[in-house]
């Protein structure tokens, strides 16, 4: 029996990789539904228009709505890859505007810093992979 676990090759690589998209997805949700909730949005916008964004407070709305419906649609499967793209052109310039300079960790060895995000976006390219539309020959 322990050998089948060792030598065993995947037997629901879908239903792991809904898991992972659901599962993301969620965690992103978090951020916006909490941002609307706390009233945060337009101290969101206020620290974009303090780093040379224009329309700071429009454009936390913009991100703020767009990742909650990035998070609906993989919840749903639908438009996928466009999801995926946006989850992650959010997390990379969060981690480009913000997170990059804190280093590599997020606790431990540090804080507020990329790993988290970068695993997020890791997650999200695997997902993608797999929506992405195959050239039939």
């Amino acid at each position: 029996m322990p050998n089948k676990w060792v030598n065993a090759a995947s037997a629901r690589p879908g239903r792991s990789l809904d898991i992972i998209c659901v599962t993301v997805a969620l965690l992103l949700m978090v951020h916006s539904v909490y941002r609307v909730v706390a009233g945060d949005v337009a101290g969101f916008g206020g620290y974009l228009g303090s780093i040379g964004f224009p329309l700071g407070v429009p454009l936390a709305w913009f991100i703020t709505v767009g990742t909650f419906a990035c998070s609906v649609a993989l919840i749903v499967r639908r438009l996928v890859v466009w999801a995926c793209l946006g989850h992650m052109v959010v997390l990379v310039m969060g981690i480009v505007l913000d997170h990059a300079h804190d280093g590599w960790f997020v606790v431990g060895g540090g804080r507020n810093g990329v790993e988290y995000s970068l695993l997020l976006i890791v997650c999200l390219f695997a997902v993608l992979r797999s929506y992405w539309p195959v050239k039939e020959v």
